[in-house]
């Protein structure tokens, strides 16, 4: 179903995918079960923008995630959850099993109140429930919107006021690596001041002390008790959405991304099955939070609306130490195994001794995801991890996107180190100059642009379609900004080079942070790197670069001039750090992104306004760092 075989037949389905690509997504379409096939298959402009796929179409994705399985694989292994704590019994649940439960959250959901097209908050650990919780939303046809439950009270607020969802999902609290987190307490802060919340459904997790607020709070165990496991799924247009993601922007509030039922189904599962080369059987594992996009698609939809075996994990990958990633592959006999990159560089820093006492030979599939991977990354994760046979696949996308958008299919495209390589069938890149010319031809560099729909993408922001077309649609007029640099090489290759508000421009030479970076992690004492920009009297710009060190150099002299070798040999002489500061953290958000603005400001100097810092993992490393710039 739905599966490429070559990278003949890859380059078959792509032409015809350009060539027709409603007659290409009506086929892909037909494979899913639908309460009513669709009118007509697109309708689409980029102006306003409004986009629509499968029009006319009826059906419910849980139904597709859930219910066609029964028959064939009612029995097989769904979700396999390993807690937190490697000495708590892992759990394992059919799709049979993982059917009576959604359908059985699903009658809570409505006996407290919860209706088609409500919005409901997740707010929750990395526990089975969680993806049961999404799916149950989805079934009666509420729109979930799932905060990554490390998240302040403060972005927890701001997201249910801007959603107003009607009920929260939560937990008394939560395990990460050795930390308790009181998720309700947090909960408790933010509800204060979130008048559309009725109720807050509570999972006895940690067992901790928590407050319950009469009329209000219920435990989802008791709530339980009071349903059956029989619920029908909720009949939703293929236009009606599904779920609001909230993403941060560079200025402003959080946009609330909006995904719809159809298209996103369709896309979901074609991403997963072609990227990852899914076979019957395989056990999947991607390391992502449910709160994110990366766990909405490739966690839960992607997986289960393909029939596969998908694995949760609660904890953190140096928890108990840093082989716990390795440990639950070998333990799950894990095939294909989907991180980020900043997730391969901690551990790679750990050191060999914790990736040497495991097999690994169940992998056939390695994926990374969150940001473009650096060669050293690369190669440390494909030398170790991979022993040298299991493709990477450097998967490109955004929460904007749905999926994955430019990816290797999995042993099918030819690798290249820090590329992102081909878009997948249906996605339609281009490459523009500032003025918003198309850049034609290969080995060439631009912003990268999407030029015609796909079933996954973006329909609004909840609640102000207007930042919708002024942040994706506005810039290059007919395109869909993506926000990021890009290079086409000689084969055709697409590798990301830092989003453009990252873009260095040094004596009239562009060069994209994460290239500049790419090249300073080379070093072997470097672990990480950040950079960014700066104003120079003589180059417009300068170089300032961050550097996380696996040891504090001896002779800052020496190691300045063996980075600024490295870089030289990479890139060349006009992308050489001017400034070197080390740190021993970096401003990232509970995402893994740098918050360059922070370190933008360090660069110039200007440290008095840093703006709002609450959503950062750990606030205290900017303090260290201004020290460290000595202002």
């Amino acid at each position: 179903m739905n599966k490429i075989n070559s990278l003949k037949e890859y380059k078959e389905e792509y032409r015809k995918s350009i060539d027709n690509p409603e007659a290409f997504w009506s086929k892909k379409a037909e494979s899913f079960t639908w309460k009513k096939k669709w009118e007509k298959v697109l309708n689409w402009e980029f102006e306003t923008p409004q986009v629509e796929w499968f029009i006319g179409g009826q059906l419910n994705i849980t139904e597709n995630c859930l219910d066609r399985h029964l028959d064939t694989k009612g029995e097989h292994i769904a979700i396999i959850w390993e807690p937190n704590d490697p000495n708590e019994d892992t759990v394992r649940i059919t799709y049979k099993e993982l059917h009576k439960r959604v359908c059985s959250f699903a009658n809570v959901l409505k006996r407290n109140g919860g209706k088609k097209g409500d919005r409901i908050c997740l707010y929750m650990p990395m526990t089975p429930e969680l993806a049961i919780a999404t799916l149950a939303c989805a079934r009666i046809g509420a729109i979930h919107s799932v905060v990554f439950a490390g998240f302040s009270a403060r972005s927890l607020e701001d997201r249910i006021n801007d959603a107003t969802c009607n009920i929260i999902v939560t937990a008394d609290g939560g395990y990460r690596g050795a930390k308790t987190i009181e998720l309700k307490h947090i909960v408790d802060k933010a509800l204060e001041t979130c008048p559309s919340i009725e109720k807050s459904i509570v999972l006895k997790r940690t067992g901790g002390k928590v407050t319950m607020k009469s009329g209000r709070d219920v435990w989802l165990h008791e709530e339980l008790e009071h349903v059956n496991d029989i619920c029908p799924a909720e009949t939703m247009e293929s236009e009606d959405a599904l779920f609001v993601l909230y993403t941060s922007g560079s200025t402003g509030k959080p946009k609330g991304v909006v995904h719809t039922c159809g298209g996103y189904m369709v896309y979901a599962e074609y991403s997963f099955r072609n990227v990852f080369q899914y076979k019957d059987g395989d056990v999947y594992w991607c390391t992502a939070d449910i709160g994110w996009i990366t766990g909405h698609t490739y966690i839960v939809y992607g997986p289960l609306l393909s029939g596969a075996t998908t694995v949760m994990f609660e904890g953190v990958p140096t928890y108990p130490d840093s082989g716990r990633f390795w440990e639950i592959c070998d333990k799950h006999q894990v095939n294909l195994f989907y991180t980020a990159p900043t997730a391969i560089r901690a551990l790679q820093a750990c050191g060999k001794e914790f990736v040497n006492p495991y097999k690994l030979t169940s992998l056939r599939v390695l994926g990374s995801v969150g940001e473009p991977i650096n060669e050293e990354a690369w190669h440390w994760y494909n030398d170790e991890i991979g022993k040298g046979k299991c493709p990477i696949v450097d998967t490109w996308w955004q929460t904007e996107t749905g999926g994955i958008m430019i990816s290797p299919l999995a042993g099918i495209t030819k690798l290249k180190p820090s590329y992102a390589t081909l878009p997948l069938p249906g996605v339609q890149p281009c490459l523009v100059d500032s003025d918003g010319h198309e850049i034609e031809g290969n080995d060439v560099q631009g912003n990268l642009c999407i030029k015609f729909p796909w079933p996954s993408m973006i329909r609004t922001t909840y609640g102000d379609h207007e930042r919708c077309k002024q942040v994706y649609f506005s810039t290059y007029p007919g395109k869909y900004f993506t926000g990021d640099g890009c290079r086409r090489d000689e084969d055709g290759y697409y590798r990301i080079t830092g989003r453009v508000d990252d873009v260095i421009n040094v004596s009239g030479h562009r060069f994209g942070t994460a290239e500049i970076e790419a090249a300073i992690d080379e070093h072997e004492n470097v672990v990480e790197t950040a950079v960014v920009g700066y104003p120079h009297d003589i180059k417009g710009q300068g170089i300032y670069a961050y550097a996380i060190c696996h040891n504090v150099p001896t002779d800052m002299e020496a190691f300045v001039v063996e980075v600024n070798k490295t870089v030289v040999e990479i890139i060349g002489p006009i992308a050489k750090p001017d400034k070197i500061q080390i740190v021993m953290g970096l401003p990232k958000t509970r995402s893994g992104k740098i918050m360059r603005r922070i370190l933008r400001k360090v660069a110039e100097g200007e440290v008095t306004n840093l703006g709002d810092t609450s959503t950062l993992l750990d606030p205290s490393v900017v303090a260290d760092i201004i020290k460290g710039a000595g202002l």
